[in-house]
């Protein structure tokens, strides 16, 4: 497909981004072109935005930002047998070789060679993008392209709740941005028996009791270590996802967590964390579980099985739904924490016809 389209491009190795233009991306034998319909702003893209210690080791400005969204196929590529022009997909992000150890043995969501879609690639804050068939998560029609944008982050929060036992577990979720409210929501779908919700910004924790939590803490306010041995009749819980990256957080919650627990972590700190091996893992007996991405791709299975049943509450996710052009506020948004999930809308028509 021949000419220009509107993208959020991050220019140059500062904070910020800018509105611009760029030829729509010419595709492989092995690729598909998709218009985009809905893409939505994750923690990542706002850790680029702001040009933190992270994104300067790891980004390389100029490129086109954003990952998560839904969009509608428009051309294939000449060896693409799985998917045709008019298909709705969303996009596994994660890039990988297929061919290595750990790609054939089940574990490609942490190959070696990995290559994340809108962080080493061009991404889906424009009208087109270009991925791999091998990415591209079929997806039933008629559905609203927000709810199917944020899938991907949704697979994130089922990947750190589900990577071990829950049902009939108590759960900590710690940070409750827009993965965390996810993560409440879905150990309330699978059957959790008491979830425990722990944030700073009010306005999130609200977002937790709507999606279920069954008790919230804000640690600026209260004692979460006090507050959860209560709560849990002097044994901690089960589960901490742990969602924040927060160095204080991450040690009281291995103050918290019962004997023997797991400790599911996806939350990624900006420095070196000191924690006491001994009296706080080893001595208790704890599983430590690293969360990368999302199984591919029995973690898209499961996200569709808790969505088709029902039983996960997705309205109160998505809170703000912005036309492009205002990607700005969108990530002042994020950078306040008064919002969940903040939806973008590639042109106006889209914006129109999905906000009505």
């Amino acid at each position: 497909m021949e000419g220009k389209m509107k993208v959020v491009m991050k220019q140059e190795a500062k904070a910020g981004a800018v509105l611009s233009e760029m030829d729509i991306p010419k595709i492989g034998p092995k690729d598909v072109l998709v218009k985009v319909m809905a893409t939505s702003i994750c923690g990542t893209d706002a850790h680029i935005y702001s040009w933190d210690a992270w994104s300067q080791n790891r980004i390389k400005p100029p490129y086109v930002m954003g990952h998560e969204f839904a969009g509608e196929v428009v051309e294939i590529g000449a060896d693409v047998k799985s998917i045709q022009v008019g298909d709705i997909v969303s996009a596994e992000t994660h890039i990988v070789c297929n061919t290595c150890e750990l790609c054939t043995t089940g574990k490609a969501h942490i190959c070696k060679d990995t290559a994340i879609l809108g962080v080493d690639t061009n991404g889906t804050y424009a009208e087109y993008v270009a991925i791999p068939e091998t990415n591209a998560w079929k997806n039933p029609k008629g559905i609203d392209p927000a709810y199917l944008a944020v899938q991907e982050p949704l697979g994130n929060a089922v990947h750190t709740i589900m990577s071990g036992d829950i049902i009939g577990k108590t759960v900590a979720v710690v940070g409750c941005g827009p993965i965390g409210i996810m993560a409440v929501a879905v150990a309330k779908a699978v059957s959790a028996s008491k979830v425990i919700a722990i944030e700073v910004n009010e306005y999130r924790l609200e977002l937790a009791k709507q999606l279920g939590a069954d008790v919230v803490i804000n640690p600026m306010k209260e004692d979460p270590i006090a507050r959860i041995l209560e709560e849990t009749e002097g044994l901690g819980v089960d589960v901490v996802a742990e969602m924040s990256g927060n160095a204080i957080a991450i040690k009281q919650a291995l103050k918290y967590i019962k004997l023997g627990g797991r400790m599911a972590m996806l939350g990624i700190p900006t420095a070196e964390v000191p924690l006491d091996i001994a009296n706080d893992i080893v001595f208790k007996g704890i599983t430590i579980h690293g969360i990368a991405g999302r199984k591919m791709y029995e973690t898209w299975y499961q996200v569709k099985g808790l969505i088709e049943s029902g039983n996960l509450n997705l309205d109160a996710i998505i809170t703000h739904r912005l036309p492009m052009e205002e990607f700005e506020k969108g990530f002042d948004l994020m950078a306040s924490g008064d919002c969940g999930k903040v939806v973008l809308y590639p042109t106006k028509e889209l914006f129109d016809t999905y906000n009505k």
